[in-house]
């Protein structure tokens, strides 16, 4: 027999796990997701993914502003009597009235391998940081950051090649299935929730713009992982002659050194030197004010500098 259940989520990376436990056979009585965004040049007001989800099924959503101290949201939530309310990004700390509300309590699928990662940016983090695995954990919510009792975790490998975006891709779909299982469990008695180690706990905070600020005091590969984490934002972004300058694609490069920041050209090709002796190539970039471009059209239409540098 399948649960009752209010749904918290809103972007791209929580609608697999609502279709799954629908198609798993079980009600979703309301959507709950953050209001519409103007978003974009022509600040067009948006929906979120779940919403746009929740109504192509005909299921009731909830948009509030704030959940606190929101009575008429209470209520609403009540007046359901949820067995458990799910929340895959949702974006929103859960107030203690909703943790107590369901006999199965409030649970969360976050994409990481618990206590690995609390925060708002798991995956972007662990990529940056260079990790060759990551996962995601379905966890009992509590009053803290993430360190809810842990119920299953699966952990998918991150290829060398690998940015943010097909992670969350990946994580999104395996999730999916975790929280059918997680369900499973729950509602057959077959899952002991189990506390987190507090001591191994790391952070992955909010992303800021600034850290798509390229270091080149750093090494080729920290480089690498940072850009392959920070897609599709913040990206990779630096000076050239006091403008900025983005690199949307690059790679680690061999056989190239110099002093770090330093630009190395060779054959139509553009290097940037790291720390530690290493160098990454640019393969597309876009300066302020200009379209995106291969770099060996930028070389072609840009003179640069002998020992010219990246970051002023």
């Amino acid at each position: 027999m399948g649960l009752k259940l209010v749904f918290c989520g809103t972007p791209e990376f929580a609608v697999p796990t609502f279709e799954a436990v629908i198609a798993a056979g079980h009600e979703v009585a309301l959507a709950v997701t953050q209001p519409d965004k103007v978003v974009g040049r022509k600040m067009e007001l948006q929906a979120p993914a779940v919403k746009r989800a929740a109504e192509a099924r005909g299921i009731p959503v909830v948009q509030p502003e704030k959940i606190k101290h929101n009575e008429e949201f209470r209520a609403q939530l009540e007046a359901i009597r949820p067995d458990a309310i799910l929340v895959v990004a949702y974006g929103r700390i859960i107030p203690k009235w909703m943790l107590d509300l369901p006999r199965l309590g409030n649970i969360n699928l976050h994409g990481s391998l618990l206590p690995k990662y609390r925060g708002a940016a798991p995956i972007q983090w662990a990529i940056a940081n260079g990790e060759t695995n990551t996962g995601v954990t379905t966890m009992r919510i509590d009053e803290g950051l993430d360190s809810g009792p842990l119920l299953l975790a699966e952990m998918q490998w991150i290829a060398p090649e690998e940015t943010a975006v097909d992670v969350f891709e990946c994580l999104a779909d395996v999730g999916a299935g975790l929280m059918v299982k997680t369900l499973h469990g729950l509602e057959c008695g077959t899952i002991t929730a189990v506390e987190q180690n507090h001591s191994e706990a790391t952070h992955a905070p909010i992303l800021k713009r600034e850290d798509g600020w390229m270091d080149f005091s750093r090494t080729a590969q920290q480089i690498y992982n940072r850009w392959r984490g920070f897609q599709p934002w913040p990206g990779a972004y630096t000076l050239l002659r006091g403008k900025k300058f983005i690199a949307h694609k690059m790679c680690p490069a061999t056989g190239v050194s110099g002093e770090p920041g330093e630009v190395l050209v060779d054959q139509g090709r553009m290097f940037v030197a790291c720390g530690q002796g290493t160098a990454v190539e640019l393969l597309d970039v876009q300066t302020e004010g200009k379209r995106r471009m291969s770099a060996a059209e930028f070389l072609r239409g840009f003179q640069v500098r002998p020992g010219e540098r990246l970051g002023s």
